[in-house]
C-alpha cells in the first residue's frame, strides 16, 4: 500500500514539474512569440492589410508578351539619348527599386531634382512622383525617358523611330499587341513598362503575421509594431502599403527643413497645383523595404533610418523619440523587407 502511495505521488510530482517548465516564460526561446500580444494581433488586422499579388489595371490587363516587352524595355539603356541610362539605372532592381543616392545622375550627368523612389509596389500607389503629378505607373514611365536631365530622348516620335529599326522589339511589340496594326508606339511602351512594374510587389513576413500567422512576428518585433502604433504612425502609414495612399504636409510642427538640413526648400505639390495649401505638400511613401531605400525624404538629405524616424516623429507629431523608442520602431520597419522575383531581375 505504501509502495503504491510512493508512486502516485511521484507521478503527480513529474507531472506538475513539467507541466511548470512548459508554461514558464523563461523557457520561451528569444524570436517565438508569446500570446501577450492577442489584442495587438487583432489591431493591427484592422490597421493594416496584406499585399495583393500584382496590381491590376483593368485598362492595361497583362499578359506574359507584354510583360516581357516591358522586363526588356526597363533594362535598355538604348531608350536614352546616348544609350547610358535606363528605367532600372535609378530604380534598381537589385537594390529595392533605387539606386541609393540622394540624387540620380541622368544622361547628360545632370543631377535629377527629387529623390528617385522605389519602383517597388509603386503600381499600388495612389499617384506617381512625390507630387502626384501623374495618375499611374503607364502615365509615369513615359516621363523620365523625354526629360531632358534624366533620359534626354528628344521626343516621342524620336523613340517610336529608334525601336522600329531593331528586330528585337518589332517582334516583341507584334506579340505584346498583336491586334495593332502599328505595336510600335510610345503609348504602347508606356503600357508596356507599366504592366512590368506591376508585377513588382514584395509580400514579407508581416504579410504572413496579417494573414493570421501570429509566430511570423517575434515579440520583440511586435513590440516594435506596437510603439509604431501608439507614437501615431499610423495617421499616416495605415494599410497593405503603410503609406502612398495620401498627401500629406511634411513638417505639420516644425518646418522639416531645420531638421533636414536640406540644401533647398522644396514647394512639393505647390509647383504642380500653385495652390497655397499644397505647399510643402508630399505624397506620403510607403514603409515596404523602407530599411533598403536610404537615402530619405523627396531630397535624400537623410542617410540614416534612425534619424529619418526621429525628424517623423518631430515634425509630423510632435514628438521626441526615446533612442529606445526608435530602435524598436526600426525592428518592426524591417519586417516590411520583401524581395523581388528573380524572374523580373535582369
Amino acid at each position: 500500500m505504501k509502495n503504491l502511495l510512493f508512486t502516485i505521488l511521484s507521478l503527480f510530482l513529474f507531472f506538475s514539474c513539467a507541466d511548470s517548465k512548459k508554461n514558464d516564460p523563461s523557457n520561451k526561446t528569444k524570436n517565438e512569440p508569446t500570446n501577450t500580444y492577442t489584442k495587438l494581433d487583432s489591431k493591427a488586422r484592422v490597421l493594416f492589410a496584406t499585399l495583393p499579388k500584382t496590381a491590376v489595371n483593368p485598362n492595361n490587363k497583362p499578359t506574359p508578351e507584354k510583360i516581357a516587352l516591358g522586363k526588356a524595355l526597363y533594362f535598355d539603356k538604348r531608350l536614352s539619348k546616348d544609350n547610358t541610362q535606363s528605367c532600372n539605372t535609378c530604380h534598381n532592381l537589385n537594390t529595392y527599386g533605387v539606386d541609393n543616392n540622394s540624387f540620380s545622375k541622368g544622361n547628360n550627368g545632370d543631377l535629377g531634382g527629387r529623390n528617385s523612389p522605389t519602383v517597388l509596389n509603386s503600381a499600388l500607389h495612389l499617384a506617381q512622383f512625390w507630387d502626384g503629378r501623374e495618375p499611374d505607373v503607364e502615365a509615369q514611365a513615359g516621363g523620365p525617358i523625354l526629360n531632358p536631365i534624366e533620359m534626354a530622348m528628344p521626343s516621342e516620335k524620336f523613340v517610336e523611330k529608334k525601336l522600329s529599326g531593331i528586330n528585337e522589339y518589332k517582334n516583341l511589340f507584334a506579340k505584346a499587341f498583336p491586334n495593332d496594326k502599328n505595336p510600335i508606339t510610345y503609348n504602347n511602351l508606356k503600357k508596356a513598362i507599366g504592366v512590368f512594374e506591376r508585377q513588382l510587389i514584395t509580400p514579407s513576413k508581416f504579410d504572413e503575421y496579417i494573414a493570421g500567422n501570429n509566430k511570423a512576428l517575434s515579440d520583440n518585433e511586435k513590440k516594435g509594431l506596437e510603439t509604431f502604433i501608439n507614437s501615431g504612425c499610423i495617421t499616416c502609414h495605415s494599410g497593405a502599403l503603410l503609406g502612398g495612399t495620401m498627401f500629406q504636409k511634411f513638417g505639420l510642427f516644425t518646418d522639416y527643413w531645420t531638421l533636414t538640413k536640406s540644401k533647398k526648400i522644396d514647394l512639393g505639390k505647390f509647383e504642380v497645383t500653385k495652390k497655397e495649401g499644397d505647399k510643402y505638400v508630399f505624397k506620403v511613401p510607403s514603409l515596404r523595404n523602407i530599411e533598403k531605400t536610404g537615402p530619405y525624404f523627396h531630397d535624400g538629405s537623410v542617410a540614416s533610418l534612425d534619424d529619418a524616424i526621429a525628424i517623423m516623429a518631430k515634425t509630423q507629431v510632435g514628438k521626441d523619440l526615446s533612442t529606445e523608442d526608435i530602435n524598436q520602431i526600426k525592428v518592426f520597419l524591417n519586417t516590411l523587407t520583401g524581395s523581388v522575383p528573380e524572374a523580373l531581375k535582369n
